[in-house]
């Protein structure tokens, strides 16, 4: 009789999605397995397309921003801070500097959001229920922070073409810093779960590992790539806004595991906890919103990055001299993390899929826009093939 252990299992395919509890946005995966075992894996995205950049260029480019900042309502801040920072090199416009840090408060504070946000469903994937209840309740705090600055709480609406729509008060200064030292203790104590929890320590450690080389190779950005080793951080890289005011490093972690991951994440909630502080209590004086000819945007093209919560985000503007955009193009995190997929999962176990898929903390709203190039050649993709998943 046979050893147990050398017991030969049937290679099954299993397939998750388009629609399925564990997914927040539709997307298709397909698992091959072996008893408990993925040994291999393909993906299919394309089942949310919203013709976002064909509607950029169908608008006047005063309406843009606003359309920019619902591509997702986690980075709703970090796509229009990037548009119109495109937007502003073409035309030469010279933001004023309270501007710039005042859209440096609200990227750190989307941070935090995201971070927190990303622990709680991480909590709820491998069954932490308390976890996830607990920094979903302590996040509220942060929500309700947009809206004290704002009076929105996801679209804040604060970008401009040249400056920002809503200043700080110094009472609300005042009151943004004593919920930033709360959020601070709050941030200690999910570290604390999190980190120094032995159960979860044996649950995740090793799971959904991304090697260094791998995460180079296959151009992993953000908190994905930070927790392979990769110290690259587009805050530090290219200093837009008001970055380049501040020191900051990279945080990076080794073996980009689910754990890996967690010590990245947590630790930018720190980080962006002592950034949005020093924002505040360095916030110059002056105007909020640049003069300029708001009537026409000059010909030109622009293209740039910056550090959305789950990594890096890049916007291509190509303007041609009317109140109309040429072109504009948007590569979101997710898309540049999704190929890392394939060798986080090779190995795991079934259990471990939903705790791999959501480490990514992908978006696939913001990933479904893309070109589909077959033999060197584009190929026009019907929208019956993108219902239907065919890309």
């Amino acid at each position: 009789m046979a050893d147990v252990n050398e017991r030969r299992f049937a290679k099954l395919k299993v397939p998750i999605g388009p629609s399925h509890p564990a997914l927040e946005e539709p997307a298709r995966f397909l698992f091959e397995v072996e008893g408990e075992k993925v040994v291999d894996v393909d993906y299919e995205l394309g089942f949310n397309h919203r013709s976002i950049e064909r509607l950029c260029q169908e608008r006047p480019f005063s309406k843009i921003v606003y359309l920019v900042e619902r591509i997702c309502g986690i980075c709703s801040h970090a796509h229009p801070l990037n548009h119109v920072e495109r937007v502003e090199d073409i035309a030469d416009i010279e933001v004023p500097e309270r501007a710039t840090y005042i859209r440096t408060i609200y990227a750190e504070l989307e941070r935090i959001h995201s971070h927190m946000l990303w622990a709680g469903i991480a909590g709820e994937e491998i069954g932490y229920h308390t976890l996830f209840m607990y920094t979903w309740r302590e996040r509220e705090k942060v929500l309700d922070l947009f809206e004290a600055l704002s009076g929105n709480r996801v679209m804040h609406g604060c970008n401009r073409i040249g400056g920002v729509k809503w200043n700080i008060t110094e009472e609300q200064a005042k009151s943004a810093v004593g919920a930033l030292t709360y959020l601070d203790t709050v941030a200690d104590k999910i570290t604390k779960a999190v980190i120094k929890d032995s159960n979860i320590a044996e649950r995740c450690k090793g799971v959904g590992s991304l090697s260094k080389e791998d995460a180079i190779r296959l151009g992993a950005v953000g908190p994905n790539a930070r927790a392979s080793g990769v110290p690259e951080d587009t805050r530090v890289m290219c200093k837009y806004a008001a970055y380049g005011d501040f020191d900051l490093e990279p945080l990076t972690a080794q073996g980009g595991d689910v754990v890996a991951q967690a010590v990245v994440r947590l630790s930018e909630i720190k980080q962006s906890i002592w950034l949005t502080k020093e924002l505040f209590a360095n916030l110059p004086d002056g105007p909020i919103q640049a003069e300029y000819d708001n009537e026409v945007i000059p010909p030109g093209r622009s293209v740039g990055r910056v550090e959305a919560p789950r990594g890096e985000l890049l916007h291509y503007v190509e303007t041609n001299g009317t109140n109309f955009f040429e072109r504009i193009k948007i590569r979101s995190p997710t898309l540049a993390n999704i190929q890392s997929y394939v060798p986080k999962f090779l190995g795991c176990q079934v259990a471990d899929i939903p705790i791999i898929a959501a480490s990514i903390d992908p978006c696939f709203s913001c990933t479904d826009r893309m070109t589909v190039i077959k033999d060197g050649k584009r190929k026009i993709v019907s929208s019956r093939d993108l219902k239907l998943g065919r890309v």
